[in-house]
């Protein structure tokens, strides 16, 4: 054990950094620092099992290697703790007292030596540098713990979105060539709708594209930031220096605001499929009024009277229209089920959620739109009211 030596000090000037209280029976260790006879004592007394009697505070100094050895023959000094040098080793010395800050004070937020306590941290938040480091290293690793999870998370992220850029350009490839197939039937009737169709596809196809690639490269960006985060965090975590771990840390331990991922919501593989059906139902309906109004159209050419009248004169005012009047019903076998029908089938309403309708091979399964029960011909006038309470999509009465 190092022999004590009394020193003769003015109390009233020194204090011990372990009490942190003015020396009370002050003594020196070999090392040169002053502590109360009787806090170097218990200090020494719990070390008595490991049979090392060392200074309460590491003695801190750079050393080339010449000066070095004798830590590591001396015997005294082999209980020093030796650290990697420092080129800022005058940060870790306390300007006012000029000792070594191995404190750290809570409230202000600031590495200090034993003796601020004493005076401008007095009645402060105090605790040992080495306790706070383990407190933020527990942080650090929690802090790491997150990144590495948002790390896996925006990977499978990304994973899905590559899964959804590819089912949403093989689903618009197929539906391009269905509907390309479909419309070529029709091409005699329709060429520029065909055309129509397919820029619309083509059109939806980059704008989904482009939204689920502008979200990929924000997470993928997200995902190099974090893992540099990481990096940096884990250079930090095996530093030595706890003043530096602290200085460092407040400016490192700052994640930026993770990228909303909430939006993705991957689908089943079904994208434009609703298209193909629609094309399909067009082209199926034309055939049935071509076959139809084939017959009708042979019929009335041969009623063709050259002394047909003249005809009616067009309507001026709202009571000339209404000579031509009509009542209209909705017919629920066509209604989209996003439409909802109300007031004896004369209203409909465009609505969030899917009304139970059969199904039936009439109805609207891409348009919101409802055919009416009654089959008009010739001149007809009907009214129809319209509301728009929100941004649903324009209801189109036929």
């Amino acid at each position: 054990m190092f022999s004590l030596h009394m020193n003769q000090m003015d109390q009233t000037k020194i204090c011990c950094s372990v009490c942190l209280d003015l020396l009370k029976d002050p003594v020196t260790i070999p090392c040169g620092h002053n502590y109360c006879m009787n806090c170097i004592k218990s200090f020494w007394d719990e070390e008595e099992e490991k049979k090392i009697y060392s200074c309460p505070q590491f003695c801190l100094a750079s050393y080339c290697e010449k000066h070095l050895q004798p830590h590591y023959d001396v015997a005294p000094l082999k209980k020093h703790k030796l650290v990697e040098p420092s080129k800022k080793l005058q940060e870790n010395i306390c300007s006012r007292h000029d000792e070594v800050m191995k404190m750290f004070c809570r409230t202000d937020q600031q590495s200090i030596c034993y003796l601020c306590p004493v005076d401008e941290h007095k009645g402060h938040d105090t605790v040992s540098a080495a306790a706070e480091r383990t407190e933020r290293q527990r942080e650090l690793e929690v802090s790491r713990q997150n990144i590495q999870q948002r790390i896996q998370d925006r990977e499978k992220d990304v994973k899905l979105l590559q899964q959804e850029v590819e089912a949403i350009n093989q689903s618009a490839d197929q539906t391009v060539e269905h509907s390309e197939k479909s419309f070529t039937e029709l091409i005699h009737l329709i060429p520029k709708r065909s055309s129509d169709v397919k820029q619309q596809i083509r059109s939806q196809q980059e704008t989904e594209v482009s939204r689920v690639k502008e979200l990929q490269e924000k997470l993928e960006q997200e995902i190099t930031e974090l893992k540099r985060k990481d990096a940096e965090l884990k250079q930090l975590s095996h530093t030595e220096d706890h003043i530096q771990f602290l200085h460092n840390y407040p400016s490192l331990s700052a994640l930026s605001e993770s990228t909303d991922s909430s939006s993705i919501n991957i689908r089943p593989l079904s994208y434009f499929e609703d298209v193909t059906a629609a094309v399909s139902e067009v082209r199926d309906k034309l055939q049935d009024i071509l076959r139809e109004e084939r017959t009708n159209i042979s019929l009335t050419v041969t009623e063709v009277d050259v002394l047909v009248p003249d005809p009616p004169a067009e309507p001026k005012t709202r009571a000339g229209f209404l000579k031509y009047s009509r009542n209209i019903t909705l017919d629920p076998n066509t209604a989209n089920k996003l439409l909802l029908l109300s007031e004896g089938n004369r209203k409909a309403t465009a609505v969030i959620q899917q009304q139970s309708y059969s199904d039936h091979p009439d109805r609207f399964t891409w348009l919101f739109q409802v055919l009416s029960r009654e089959s008009l011909t010739g001149r007809c006038y009907w009214e129809v009211e319209i509301s728009l309470k929100s941004d649903a999509e324009n209801m189109k009465l036929i």
